[in-house]
């Protein structure tokens, strides 16, 4: 039981991953001219690692799910975690929640500290 729910949850986060990597690469990305890019120039846009960051919550759920992953700038996932708590109040809550583990586990693991989130109400807030 435990297995199929581990399996669940990482492909949870991992597609909270792309989702958020979706919504920072829309964000930052700057208008790309008509002339094709090599590889070395596409990656001078890249500024560094990164934390994606994202919690789930539903107001019928007994608990509140988060997750976050590091990766670097070529992709490659260097850490990455998940859990389950109580239900927490609100979603925002939950993302809230989300943002300061990943923030403690990126103190303790990495010098990483770029932050991303697809929660534009957190966005806001900070």
């Amino acid at each position: 039981m435990f297995r199929g729910i581990n399996r669940d949850l990482l492909e949870l986060v991992r597609y909270a991953e792309s989702e958020c990597q979706a919504w920072y690469n829309a964000r930052d990305t700057e208008p790309v001219s008509p002339q094709v890019q090599t590889n070395e120039e596409t990656q001078a846009l890249s500024s560094g690692d990164i934390c994606m960051v994202d919690g789930s919550w539903t107001s019928t759920a007994q608990f509140s799910g988060m997750g976050w992953v590091w990766k670097d700038t070529m992709g490659k996932i260097h850490l990455m975690g998940s859990r389950n708590l109580q239900r927490r109040e609100t979603a925002l809550h939950s993302e809230l929640e989300a943002l300061q583990w990943a923030m403690e586990s990126m103190i303790q693991h990495s010098y990483c500290q770029r932050f991303g989130t697809d929660c534009k109400d957190l966005i806001a807030m900070l």
